[in-house]
């Protein structure tokens, strides 16, 4: 098996394997794929029948290797297949196979061919649009507050403006970026994922028009102050795969997670807003907007 590294030209010839893809978590967006592909880990790509799959290899332990379940808008493989084209490709371990493939399947079979453990870090956050669009009930309490602290000041007076996110936006998103990334201090060596975030929003606000992503900009006082980009999974599901705004602007963000529902994601029943990675705060503020499901992934090490 022939492995090629992953390039933002490679979305042209793959996104056909996506078209029907069945799995709700974010590791098998090809948009998300491909902009973390040259970060911590980088990415390469092979065509085996129908079907594509990654190989993901360390930039700082090269033995530490890994593939993504195969990819293919006709089929699941079932686990002896995966088993063959991990052998084939001489690596031992899958990540991120989410939960819908391990139910789908005897786990009893998945078992003896693998030794199954779960990655609680990466478990992806999924919410209904319609709750994040309307923003009802006494849970939601606080945020419509904070929403409504934000309208009163800067909405009413006159200096807020939304905007379908084009490529003419690029270059004051990568201004604001880099401010952002300022404030929450991405260069310090503690905060190494924001640094890998960054150049992974970098390349995909570069590329805005070869990804067939779609998001939104908000303007306070002029000035590109949050946006949000998105990206296909499902017919039934986006991802949220970028989502900054000042943090001293109070409400701001809140504003944006709600116009997003109720406008560039209005076609989606759900939103996967990915996973926390573990980080408390992370986690505290997603777990803030209640979602629906936490799906859950796995590591598959050969036997």
């Amino acid at each position: 098996m022939i492995f090629k590294p992953l390039e933002v030209g490679g979305y042209a010839e793959l996104k056909r394997f996506f078209q029907n893809q069945p799995y709700r978590h974010s590791n098998y967006s090809l948009f998300s794929i491909i902009v973390w592909g040259d970060q911590a880990f980088r990415t390469s790509y092979a065509l085996s029948g129908e079907s594509v799959l990654f190989l993901n290899q360390s930039a700082f332990i090269p033995e530490d290797r890994h593939l993504f379940l195969p990819v293919s808008p006709s089929r699941r493989p079932r686990p002896a297949v995966l088993r063959a084209l991990a052998v084939d490709a001489g690596v031992r371990e899958y990540r991120f196979v989410p939960d819908e493939y391990i139910r789908d399947y005897n786990r009893g079979d998945i078992e003896a061919l693998f030794t199954v453990t779960e990655q609680p870090e990466y478990e992806d956050y999924i919410y209904l649009t319609e709750d994040l669009a309307r923003l009802r009930g006494n849970r939601f309490a606080g945020k419509r507050n904070q929403i409504h602290q934000f309208v009163r000041e800067y909405v009413e007076t006159g200096r807020v403006a939304v905007e379908k996110m084009t490529p003419g936006h690029s270059g004051d998103c990568l201004r604001f970026l880099e401010k952002w990334c300022e404030i929450r201090d991405c260069d310090a060596d503690e905060n190494y994922s924001l640094a890998c975030e960054r150049r992974a929003a970098i390349m995909a606000l570069e590329n805005i028009h070869r990804l067939d992503v779609e998001g939104m900009v908000i303007r306070v006082g002029g000035a590109v102050s949050a946006f949000a980009i998105t990206s296909r999974l499902r017919d039934d599901i986006c991802v949220l795969n970028f989502e900054k705004a000042f943090p001293d602007i109070k409400g701001l963000y809140q504003f944006l997670d709600r116009e997003c529902a109720r406008g560039l994601l209005a076609n989606y029943r759900y939103i996967n807003k990915e996973s926390d990675m573990g980080v408390s705060n992370l986690a505290r503020m997603k777990k803030s907007y209640h979602p629906v499901v936490k799906e859950k992934c796995y590591r598959l090490q050969l036997r």
